[in-house]
């Protein structure tokens, strides 16, 4: 109900966002994300827990795109890249407060107290979001089916085809790893114990955020000497993959490299300041929105697809090593053919 709600909204997202601004519509959101925390916190049957899971995905669903918005409205194409990393690094943060922080906190309150904080830090928030002042670059007097226009502009387009390939195969399928496959992964596969694959998790994490601090204070410095930021993401995607590589075949050292599969994820997050600068300040909003949904598309497809290989698999005779190696092993493929075609439709922009 989460995911499906957070996925839906994108598109209608990213017209919101450039018709009223980032300020009004992530308070708005957050509003929303407050309240299905207090249904979810006070929830006694299936049906008010899932709608309230899907109030909070709708509520969160512009956390990251209006920060996006908010620094293309205020700030220079030259420092996006910068301050996306930045506003990443704030998730990354997020997300280990997410576990050992939480574990201490549920058996002292209980995870309905919990949710009740969580809705009253919603509510602080998007009344701070709500004082923040705004700027507008003049999308809110546009008409409604230019704006619709416009959005399928972007869709159509030969720079949004060129990344999302690339962000849809590889930063979905690192989506689809953390969030589900890489514990059963690291235990059929690698035979590690669970609580060993979880510190390989961990360690994801901290790469992830340490290469969006990175990102965010060493970009700008790193394209003065000529390492702009589309050469970071050629060169981190290949390397990313080089890590995948030696994963599926069983060569190296696990935990560093599942911690370089954390520094790709934030690697590839450049893909969003770099499509940017393709267009307008005045369509941020519909073209980060438009690269998340594929992003999100493609961690929901390989999350599905690669049990469903594991499955089938097992099913016609392989040993579930065997099976979730040879699923691997696809997705790879998948994602350096997403990868080629970056580099490939580059050198094609160039001529």
């Amino acid at each position: 109900a989460y995911l499906l709600a957070f996925g839906a909204v994108q598109l209608p997202l990213g017209l919101a966002l450039d018709r009223y601004g980032a300020r009004r519509v992530e308070a708005t959101l957050l509003l929303i994300a407050a309240a299905g925390c207090a249904l979810f916190a006070v929830g006694s049957s299936l049906t008010q827990l899932a709608v309230a899971r899907a109030l909070i995905g709708l509520g969160v669903s512009a956390c990251l795109m209006a920060s996006f918005k908010a620094f293309g409205q205020w700030f220079g194409i030259e420092r996006q890249a910068s301050l996306n990393a930045a506003i990443m690094a704030a998730g990354g943060l997020g997300a280990l407060t997410a576990s050992t922080p939480l574990s201490w906190a549920i058996p002292q309150f209980g995870w309905r107290g919990v949710f009740i904080a969580l809705a009253v830090a919603g509510l602080a928030v998007a009344a701070g979001i709500f004082g923040t002042p705004e700027k507008t670059v003049g999308a809110s007097q546009t008409p409604f089916r230019q704006q619709v226009a416009g959005l399928f502009g972007v869709l159509g387009s030969r720079a949004f085809w060129r990344y999302a390939p690339q962000s849809t195969l590889i930063i979905g399928g690192f989506m689809a790893l953390q969030g589900l496959w890489a514990v059963p992964w690291l235990m059929n596969f690698s035979g590690l114990t669970r609580d060993a694959a979880a510190h390989h998790l961990l360690l994801m994490a901290g790469g992830m955020l340490t290469g969006f601090l990175g990102i965010a204070f060493g970009v700008t410095p790193l394209a003065a000497r000529g390492l702009g930021p589309e050469t970071l993401l050629k060169w981190g995607m290949g390397l990313g993959l080089l890590a995948s590589f030696l994963i599926v075949i069983g060569v190296g050292p696990s935990e560093l490299l599942w911690l370089s599969l954390g520094l790709v994820f934030s690697v590839g997050n450049l893909a969003y300041a770099l499509l940017q600068s393709n267009y307008g300040p005045e369509l941020a909003g519909r073209v980060n929105t438009a690269l998340n949904l594929m992003v999100f598309l493609g961690a929901f497809l390989i999350q599905w697809g690669f049990g469903a290989s594991v499955d089938a698999l097992r099913a016609a005779g392989y040993a579930t090593a065997n099976a979730y190696q040879i699923t691997f092993a696809g997705l790879l493929a998948l994602q350096a053919a997403g990868w080629l075609w970056f580099l490939a439709s580059g050198r094609i922009r160039q001529k």
